[in-house]
């Protein structure tokens, strides 16, 4: 069966390259996103790469009230859904969090509470049908707080906390739920930072997500290795990890 795919942010780095292993694998696709034009560039892109169907649909992130518009008309447009994708976020700046309170609440808006709200009624369709896979990116710095990204990693756990609560209401419904913590992805979002032998190509963490959703995972740290960098950092002292530059 062609399967019906939803990409939200779909024109980040990670999200474009997820939508090309689908487009491969001759889906439907319907992607959401802010820029029109850089939405209809990568729709012909994947019609080419053997999408029969790519979608474009406006999204905006700060209007809560175009969250059930937007999963309406994904249902509508595609006659349903059997995958959703949230890639949508930022990293903030930390320092600028820290001196404002406006551009820490801005951070936790678009990095949890706005994917939360679309979560709603995404997981609520989706119960209803009696199927389907919702993904969602997350991140490795919402397992524990480090000065360096604190504001970003609390939007994370937030999301995360959220996830389990939902795959666990779900899963009775036949509806599968993924976390996905990539680690460092060496992507626009991340150009000023000095890359290293942990940064990961956008291209690889798509084709993890990908396999992830295709068995049913709930849970996906990638590259694989992060599970274990980030249960060593769990897993320091306090009084130790005080003393640490993380």
């Amino acid at each position: 069966m062609t399967e019906r795919v939803l990409i939200v942010g779909a024109t980040s780095a990670i999200a474009e390259h997820l939508a090309r292993c689908y487009a491969a694998d001759g889906a439907r696709l319907a992607l959401a996103a802010r820029s029109a034009e850089r939405c209809a560039d990568i729709a012909a892109d994947l019609r080419t790469r053997g999408a029969p169907e790519a979608l474009c649909l406006p999204f905006d992130a700060a209007d809560r009230n175009g969250y059930e518009v937007l999963v309406d008309a994904a249902l509508s447009g595609l006659g349903g859904l059997d995958v959703a994708v949230i890639a949508h976020g930022s990293l903030p700046d930390q320092a600028a969090c820290e001196a404002s309170v406006a551009a820490t609440l801005d951070a936790l808006d678009l990095n949890a509470m706005s994917v939360i709200g679309l979560l709603v009624p995404l997981a609520n369709a989706m119960a209803a049908a009696g199927r389907g896979s919702i993904a969602v990116i997350s991140s490795v710095a919402g397992d524990r707080g480090r000065q360096s990204n604190y504001v970003y990693g609390a939007a994370k756990g937030c999301l995360n906390v959220f996830l389990e609560g939902l795959a666990h209401r779900l899963h009775p419904a036949g509806v599968r739920v993924l976390t996905v913590k990539p680690g460092l992805v060496d992507t626009p979002m991340t150009a000023a930072f000095d890359k290293g032998p942990l940064w990961a190509r956008p291209e690889r963490v798509a084709r993890d997500i990908h396999r992830a959703i295709a068995r049913g995972a709930t849970e996906l740290y990638t590259p694989w290795f992060w599970r274990w960098i980030m249960l060593v950092i769990r897993a320091v002292p306090r009084p130790i990890f005080f003393r640490t530059k993380l």
